[in-house]
């Protein structure tokens, strides 16, 4: 049976707005990190998740976008200032998303887009990427779609993309419905002005295999993945309470031990697939150490070696002081 395609899904949500360009659009949206983690698909064409996640965003981290239309045979996509042919693996990814929205199959566009955090390397650069274009597209077309909307765009791009169309905490709603109209990111109300996020590079190099392979590769042949989705909606309701109370302990036990969840998932694999390195155990076991001295820090990482820190700000002398060198985001300042 052939279930719904991503472009019936940008028919559905565009309604008929009009498709003639502006002289350009540009946007910026935030990188995000999963507190509740999103891991494997029930439709691998709509990205539409097995469970809901909830996520922090990260301030002016993440990526900007800026689109023309231009007259060429191909799409100019641009990283960083950097041309890049249209076989490479993101140009190649991008043009075929901008291929839901072309007005005619001749019309070709330019992209320039920048990532303020490393690229492919488990800073959610793809999420913060994709959200920046989906909103790029509504500034260039002009449709004035309402945000939720808009994250149902980024999701055909990437998962996780459509909760960088919001700051603060987000949560990515599973949904039941075969066109996932009804799977999107929603702001909570809720602010935690004294929360911290601390950044902790292991490694800027591009992972081995991507999330999207990775996810069903475990999806497919790991024998704990049945357990996940249960755990994570557990994990979902932990953090959730844990926000509404500020209580940074139950936020970082709930989170940290959803990471690890995950990551098992992955490593039982087969073959497995494990996205840390010995620079990663060394660093989960400082943040455990530190703990142990009395200092409240705890970690998550998303499909990557990078370590992400969550403490209050009255622990960030003591975190930094441990943990030099650690880039310290303020998601709510």
């Amino acid at each position: 049976m052939i279930g719904f395609t991503r472009r019936q899904t940008v028919e559905a949500i565009l309604d008929r707005r009009p498709m003639a360009p502006r002289a350009g659009g540009r946007a910026f949206a935030p990188a995000n990190i999963a507190l509740c983690k999103y891991w494997g698909k029930r439709d691998e064409e709509l990205n539409l998740p097995r469970n809901g996640s909830l996520s922090v965003s990260l301030g002016d981290l993440g990526s900007e976008a800026e689109l023309s239309a231009i007259d060429a045979p191909a799409d100019a996509v641009e990283l960083g200032g950097r041309p890049l042919p249209p076989a490479a693996p993101f140009a190649a990814r991008v043009s075929g998303y901008l291929d839901l929205f072309r007005p005619s199959p001749s019309f070709r566009f330019r992209l320039r887009t920048r990532n303020t955090v490393p690229t492919a390397a488990g800073f959610a650069s793809s999420a913060s990427g994709f959200a920046a274009l989906a909103l790029a597209l509504d500034d260039l077309f002009g449709w004035r779609l309402p945000p939720e909307r808009l994250s149902v765009l980024a999701r055909l791009g990437s998962g996780s993309a459509c909760r960088s169309v919001f700051p603060g905490f987000v949560e990515w709603v599973a949904g039941e419905r075969e066109d996932g109209l009804d799977s999107a990111a929603r702001p909570l109300p809720e602010t935690w002005p004294s929360l911290r996020v601390g950044l902790w590079t292991v490694s800027e190099d591009e992972k081995p295999v991507g999330s999207r392979a990775g996810m069903k590769a475990t999806v497919e042949t790991s024998p704990l993945y049945p357990a996940w989705p249960g755990t994570a909606a557990r994990d979902l309701e932990a953090i959730r309470a844990a926000i509404r109370a500020r209580d940074v302990e139950a936020l970082g036990r709930a989170a940290e031990g959803n990471a690890l969840a995950m990551h098992a998932t992955m490593i039982a694999a087969r073959p497995a697939l494990c996205y840390w390195r010995p620079e990663s155990v060394r660093a989960m076991d400082a943040v455990r150490a530190a703990r142990a001295d009395g200092v409240p820090v705890y970690f998550t990482m998303d499909a990557g070696p990078n370590l992400k820190l969550l403490f209050e700000g009255a622990a960030e002398a003591d975190v930094t002081g441990r943990f030099p060198g650690l880039r310290v985001v303020r998601p709510f300042a």
